[in-house]
């Protein structure tokens, strides 16, 4: 008998193998099942899982990623409930595994995401589609890893937040992709998202580049200026925020997207 495991080591038992019907609570985990073939046994995902888009008009949405309607959820009598460690919070794990088993992901690095594709692969019964997405995220990265090989590393503010502005912070999946793509995160020392002043950003790094990211705050022009009165010589760059946080299936798009923002610099 197989045993499942989520990504904190959480053992997990559905009453059915594979299981038939799913909700997904974490946007980019919901991309990945489609991508595993896995359209029909979702039945439930949140008011962020935009992709696939024709999702938001045949699935039951459940409410968002902190805030979820239990009864709602309960009344699709899942076989199991995905949650991500950092976007879901614990008190509402704690109340979904009264309705149903819930897998945890745990995303920090790249390996992270391989092992989650690996462990989805395991669970629902589609290890061929799982190995194609692994297979073409190496693949991919191992292009990009010599495409950058010879780049400069660049000093770097990622922007999440406004109002308090925030950034991503070290142990992050974020950081991490900052990483391979040759930008020293300025505020890697930091946890997490951390809240910083504008005004004191050149003596905490006084970065090269500053990122401003799609979501989940739509930065603007005038948050670039307002930025930018503050940074000594840095460039704003405006960046598509899936491809910087989004893991699973999206990671083999991303290295293009990261090999064209390169070349833009």
């Amino acid at each position: 008998m197989e045993v499942f495991k989520d990504q904190l080591g959480n053992i997990l038992q559905p009453e059915r193998i594979p299981p038939v019907r799913i909700v997904s609570l974490v946007p980019s985990q919901t991309e990945l099942l489609y991508d595993l073939g896995l359209e029909e046994q979702v039945v439930g995902i949140t008011k962020f899982c935009v992709h696939p888009y024709h999702f938001k008009a045949v699935k039951t949405v459940v409410g968002g990623t902190k805030k979820v309607h239990f009864d709602r959820i309960r009344e699709l009598s899942p076989d199991i409930i995905l949650c991500n460690k950092e976007e879901n919070t614990r008190e509402m794990v704690a109340e979904l595994n009264r309705i149903a088993p819930v897998h945890v992901s745990d995303i920090r690095t790249i390996d992270d995401t391989l092992e989650l594709v690996k462990q989805y692969g395991q669970l629902f019964a589609c290890r061929t589609e799982a190995s194609r997405i692994t297979g073409k995220i190496n693949n991919r990265l191992r292009d990009f890893r010599a495409f950058i090989r010879d780049k400069p590393v660049l000093k770097a503010a990622y922007f999440i937040w406004k109002d308090p502005w925030m950034v991503a912070g070290g142990n992050t999946f974020i950081d991490h992709l900052l990483t391979l793509n040759h930008f020293r995160n300025i505020y890697g020392d930091r946890e997490r998202y951390p809240e910083i002043e504008l005004k004191k950003i050149r003596m905490e790094g006084d970065p090269e580049i500053v990122l401003l990211s799609s979501e989940p705050y739509p930065f603007k022009e005038e948050h670039a200026f307002e930025i930018g009165r503050f940074t000594h010589h840095a460039k704003t760059v405006f960046v598509d925020g899936e491809m910087f946080s989004w893991y699973g299936s999206r990671l083999a798009r991303a290295f293009d997207y990261f090999r064209q923002l390169r070349e833009r610099l």
